[in-house]
């Protein structure tokens, strides 16, 4: 039985923008000659990681609303140069957008069982304009 994760999105307005950022790091990162793969570094290993690695997601939280997934593929235990042990948060390479569901503010990640989780968005939802989404969903709607 898996269970998902999720985490506030800082600095992003949209679910486009966070798309066009993660590619800006991934081409970034093949510049530098990194690994070319998305992650997000958090300071806590979760400790459910095996039901979070049986089809789990991360649940990104954008402008106070749920808003977009990435599939979970590995949980990387770290240290970052100040020696401190971290892990990384292994993505795929697909944003998802899902139905907005409304999540107050809250710092680091949280569980978030699978019924609870929004539906992805179905192909046509996905092309509406962000601010037509944002007044569909403000009327519950989407």
């Amino acid at each position: 039985m898996s269970i998902n994760l999720v985490k506030l999105c800082v600095g992003a307005e949209s679910v486009e923008d966070l798309q066009q950022s993660f590619e800006r790091r991934l081409h970034q990162r093949q510049a530098d000659g990194e690994e070319v793969r998305l992650f997000h570094t958090t300071r806590m290993m979760p400790k459910r990681a095996e039901e979070l690695l049986d089809g789990g997601s991360l649940y990104w939280v954008i402008k106070g609303n749920i808003q977009a997934r990435q599939i979970l593929t590995e949980l990387r235990p770290i240290v970052d140069s100040d020696g401190i042990r971290r892990c990384k948060l292994m993505l795929g390479d697909d944003v998802i957008p899902t139905h907005w569901q409304p999540k107050r503010a809250f710092q680091g990640w949280r569980y978030l069982k699978t019924e609870e989780s929004p539906m992805d968005l179905a192909q046509g939802e996905a092309s509406i304009p962000v601010h037509l989404r944002a007044e569909l969903a403000e009327l519950g709607l989407l």
